[in-house]
């Protein structure tokens, strides 16, 4: 991963191999941002003039980059655009540094170190800088010509990053560079687990992979395979994931703190593979389904966020793992299943599959009684067709929680939007033959999705519903800090909302 590393160097004096710069929108035309004074002095303090003649606006997500003559130790200088310049006292919004430093990072493939003199007024500052950068340098190589193009210099991601202006002595300046980088680390341990072929993530090798984790960073873990499964009566689980010759897993992981006095329960689906089983899945809509398990890994990395940081709070994830597949051992529409809380499904769609897992697990996860629960998922194309691919939708069965997550979601720069949970869609579901189904009306389908969910939620426990089907993998060109690919959606929302518990403000 790229190494991020803090300097009071001037840029004129810094050995780099390109330095970066803001520029932004003014009234007059583009305006060089704090931070690049030394920069715009080696070229006599006409950058904006020389931008501004390459075509440079400052328009949000633009680069442009230039040689330099003499006065600097690098031999490239970048631009990046902020957008609009603020108003006179305001700074940068933290959205704006982290996108344009991700811009940048991802313009640096194949450089071995690049200097950010991007605005730094404070802590917070230095931590979007940071995010920005490490999650726009990233790249998922592992398949690409036996590992080639990892010594590949020229598709390399950056480096280093070096934010200037941030005193590496300065305590707050110092946390919140390690807390960008734990972060970042782990939205990309996400992303590549989205990115992953189906072939090599299966429910057994996804399991394998928090094994893994929990041992490297001191996590308790439990790993429910089909036998317990069966025995225990998870039949969410075990319905979804009987069409596959890969069996499902529930995987419980644990951080705890000695002074905690909160614990949140994360709950993820985890379909690492779906075809939409006997509802086959329409041509076009197969190719991108082994991401439909990025509800999973983003509670995954989301708690080893957590333990990295060393949160005062208990949080316990659990993943939903299953594959659906159509076989001659599939769950048919029709057939109803006993779930793990007691209550019978007939399932009416079994493309309607992640609704299934997670009841299974949030029935799991309410029985340790935990101060709220949030479930992420790629749970409805309806959610998409509501909100668009960027942003997810908030549901929640407390109003002040919706609102908490939302804002926290805001405050961390993912985009989402509180979601209603109308109480005459719950009639929809109603069944003949057993206590739900799992459709109801068409029409606001990601809701009534939230309305099943809730039925399986512990009686007095706060709950929300992240629904990612949207910015969960992105299919167009890169932008900011998003990648093609693998997203890591939601997870610096977890995480934040972690922080917040652990000061004791649950929302």
């Amino acid at each position: 991963m790229t190494a991020l590393t803090l300097s009071t160097s001037s840029a004129a004096t810094l050995r780099a191999d390109a330095i970066v710069v803001g520029v932004a929108k003014g009234p007059k035309g583009p305006v060089v941002a704090p931070g690049a004074e030394a920069v715009d002095k080696a070229f006599d303090g006409k950058l904006a003039t020389v931008l501004e003649t390459l075509g440079a606006g400052g328009g949000e997500g633009e680069v442009t980059k230039l040689p330099v003559l003499s006065g600097l130790k690098a031999p490239v200088v970048l631009a990046v655009g902020l957008g609009d310049q603020p108003a006179k006292g305001d700074g940068f919004a933290e959205e704006t540094l982290r996108r344009a430093a991700g811009t940048a990072a991802r313009a640096l493939t194949g450089t071995k170190k690049a200097a950010f003199a991007l605005p730094v007024e404070d802590a917070e500052s230095v931590a979007a800088i940071g995010e920005g950068a490490l999650m726009g340098a990233y790249a998922f190589t592992a398949y690409r010509g036996n590992g080639a193009a990892k010594k590949d210099a020229k598709s390399a991601p950056l480096a280093e990053a070096v934010i200037l202006g941030a005193k590496p002595r300065d305590k707050a300046f110092k946390a919140a560079a390690e807390r960008a980088a734990a972060v970042a680390a782990e939205v990309n341990r996400a992303r590549d687990l989205i990115n992953m072929p189906s072939n090599d993530l299966d429910p057994k090798s996804f399991a394998a992979e928090a094994q893994a984790a929990a041992k490297e960073f001191g996590l308790k873990v439990e790993v429910l395979d089909e036998k317990a499964l069966l025995k225990g009566g998870y039949g969410g689980l075990m319905g979804v994931g009987q069409g596959s010759a890969t069996p499902p897993r529930l995987v419980r992981l644990a951080y705890t703190h000695p002074k905690a006095e909160k614990t949140l329960a994360l709950v993820g689906k985890g379909i690492t593979y779906d075809s939409g089983g006997i509802s086959l899945k329409p041509a076009g809509h197969n190719e991108t389904m082994k991401c439909d398990m990025a509800g999973a890994a983003a509670v995954f990395a989301a708690v080893v966020a957590v333990a990295r940081l060393g949160l005062k709070v208990n949080v316990t994830g659990w993943l939903a793992l299953a594959e659906n597949m159509p076989s001659g051992n599939a769950t048919r529409p029709g057939d109803v299943l006993k779930m793990y809380s007691g209550k019978t499904v007939e399932v009416l769609n079994t493309d309607a599959e992640g609704r299934l897992v997670l009841a299974d697990a949030l029935t799991r996860a309410s029985e340790e009684n935990p101060d709220a629960i949030v479930d992420v998922a790629t749970l409805t194309g309806a959610m998409v067709l509501a909100l668009g691919n960027r942003t997810f939708g908030v549901m929640a069965n407390d109003d002040a929680f919706r609102t908490s997550l939302y804002e926290i979601a805001e405050e961390v720069g993912e985009q989402a939007w509180p979601m209603p949970l109308p109480a005459e869609l719950r009639k929809s579901m109603d069944s003949p033959v057993a206590d739900l189904a799992n459709m109801g009306e068409r029409m606001g389908g990601g809701l009534v999705a939230g309305l099943f969910l809730q039925e399986f939620v512990g009686e007095g426990i706060a709950w929300a519903h992240l629904d990612i089907a949207g910015p969960a993998f992105h299919e167009s060109a890169p932008y900011g800090y998003t990648p093609k690919g693998g997203t890591g959606s939601s997870v610096r929302t977890l995480v934040r909302l972690a922080e917040r518990t652990a000061d004791g403000d649950l929302g």
